[in-house]
């Protein structure tokens, strides 16, 4: 009898999960085509500047002392580095 009511309750989770998704995606949707949509569904920001670590990596600081001067990890440091050229 137990194995039956967790098969049960399990299948009402994933049901439910299902249900979530399903109302998750068609809200984005319907915010990306709505008339503000580039107001309303933007993405996240860009928490990095570019131009700045352009300039400190030319003014000769150590990609760590970048990295934790803009609060973000060394690994995105090195990336920028790659993807700018320096």
């Amino acid at each position: 009898m137990s194995t039956l009511m967790l098969q049960m309750m399990g299948s009402f989770a994933q049901f439910e999960r299902s249900m979530i998704l399903k109302r998750q995606a068609e809200g984005i949707a319907a915010a990306k085509a709505g008339p503000d949509a580039k107001e309303k569904y933007a993405g996240r920001k860009a928490s990095i500047d570019r131009d700045v670590i352009s300039k400190m990596i030319k003014a000769g600081s150590s990609l760590t002392s970048i990295a934790k001067s803009l609060g973000i990890s060394r690994q995105s440091v090195h990336r920028i580095k790659a993807e700018l050229g320096l």
